[in-house]
């Protein structure tokens, strides 16, 4: 079982910039991709970022250029650097990592709990 645990949201003023984490915790072979989706009021979850063991990243075109995720393979840590944010970017974002109990075993997705970002003046 793995667990995620985020950290980093809050009130920030457009053109600011958040921090968020999440580390993965509990008993598993190993994490796979890591990644981050937001879901806004009235809106479907979208991802934002994701970013597999390789390092190779993808981003939704909405966040390219503004946004950084990298993570930390040994400590199944992953971070989401957000710069010059907008009003748009407002959603609880939650942490999405894929793990496999044993080495034979599925990946299989575990959600946090969510942090909400809130952009405004």
């Amino acid at each position: 079982q793995v667990q995620l645990v985020e950290a980093g949201g809050g009130l920030v003023q457009p053109g600011g910039s958040l921090r968020l984490s999440c580390a993965a915790t509990g008993v598993f072979f190993r994490i796979d991709a890591m990644g981050w989706y937001r879901q806004a009021p009235g809106k479907e979850r979208e991802l934002v970022a994701r970013i597999p063991r390789d390092g190779r990243t993808n981003y939704a075109d909405s966040v390219k250029g503004r946004f950084t995720i990298s993570r930390d393979n040994a400590n199944n840590t992953v971070w989401l650097q957000m710069d010059t944010l907008e009003a748009d970017d407002t959603a609880v974002y939650y942490c999405n990592a894929e793990g496999r109990r044993y080495s034979y075993s599925y990946a299989i997705k575990y959600w946090g709990q969510g942090t909400q970002v809130t952009v405004a003046s």
